[in-house]
């Protein structure tokens, strides 16, 4: 018998498919629920035909009715490029989403895993952000769909913790990369680097002194499950990402020396709502959880860079095409 039987939805998405990974590989039985807008069938494809591991064509915009133990929310698309299509269908998938996530969770008294986001800051005037900081988010920008989207996700979450005592887990997760990031989805690694690859110029807005702070993936994983697992009241929310901060000049340059590409930098004007900086505080990670980020980003960008020249290689139409 599994130790435990876990619905992981976006699970063939960047984070979801390394998720399910995890979890398959310690012997869960995993059920992996996907409609396949930005996750793709290739990132799950070597767990097809496992008897631990289901994969469900679903939107979770519609109920679910599984029996699970565990529930980690991880469906909607996460970057401007995706979440920007249908902005309509983004807030829906944040909020009924989670309506249906925890009503399955309340009926099966199941812990319950909800995947929010730094950008529930907005573009902060508190740096770093901890997490008792409320945000600075406009209510009616293009970036909104996404962001009060995940903002009310984040109220119904702790609305069943506080109404229904569901055991509700909340992590905000800052940037994060690494292999199976989607190639069209517009972040800023994913774009350097294909750029690089292609010897194209690599495209830098604003002045390129914003920051970000870049978390890889495995060490995010590590933390979703250190998370989870802790037993106790232990709500969040918790911000999960790596503190140290660059600039997109400074990743630029990384990636070209990284991939030996003679691309030049160029400049665009910075798009609206842009923030400047983000970086996680993640004093309350390393306390309740005893994780923090162990991959500096040059090791994780090697590996990113080999999985990005691998699509290009074998031609796949999303990195070639583009």
């Amino acid at each position: 018998m599994f130790e435990r039987r876990v619905l992981v939805t976006g699970g063939s998405g960047f984070l979801g498919s390394h998720l399910c990974d995890r979890l398959v590989a310690r012997g869960d039985d995993v059920v992996s629920a996907d409609n396949l807008f930005t996750g793709r069938k290739r990132n799950v494809a070597h767990l097809i035909g496992k008897p631990n591991f289901e994969f469900l064509r679903h939107d979770v915009t519609f109920p679910l009715y599984v029996e699970v133990d565990q529930i980690y929310n991880l469906a909607c698309p996460a970057s401007p490029v995706h979440y920007q299509h249908d902005p309509v269908q983004t807030t829906k998938t944040s909020v009924h989403g989670a309506i249906n996530m925890l009503g399955l969770a309340k009926r099966l008294r199941a812990r319950i895993f909800q995947a929010s986001t730094s950008e529930v800051y907005g573009d902060p005037d508190v740096h770093p952000q901890p997490e008792e900081y409320w945000g600075r988010v406009n209510p009616i920008g293009i970036r909104s769909c996404y962001d009060e989207g995940k903002r009310c996700a984040e109220t119904l979450f702790f609305d069943y913790y506080r109404q229904h005592k569901l055991d509700i887990r909340v992590a905000r997760i800052f940037n994060t990369y690494g292999p199976r990031m989607h190639p069209n989805d517009g972040r800023v690694v994913s774009n350097f680097i294909v750029q690089a690859l292609k010897g194209q110029d690599i495209t830098l807005y604003g002045d390129g002194l914003q920051t970000r702070s870049f978390c890889y993936v495995d060490d995010l994983i590590d933390a979703f499950i250190a998370f989870m697992d802790k037993d106790g009241d232990l709500p969040g929310p918790i911000n999960l990402g790596n503190p140290v901060e660059f600039t997109m000049v400074q990743l630029a340059e990384t990636v070209i020396e990284l991939t030996g590409a003679k691309s030049k930098l160029v400049y665009r004007p910075l798009p609206s709502d842009d923030p400047k900086q983000r970086q996680p505080n993640i004093e309350k990670a390393k306390e309740l959880l005893g994780w923090q980020p162990k991959v500096p980003l040059r090791d994780g960008l090697t590996k990113t860079i080999a999985y990005f020249d691998g699509l290009l290689k074998e031609g796949d139409p999303l990195i070639v095409g583009r």
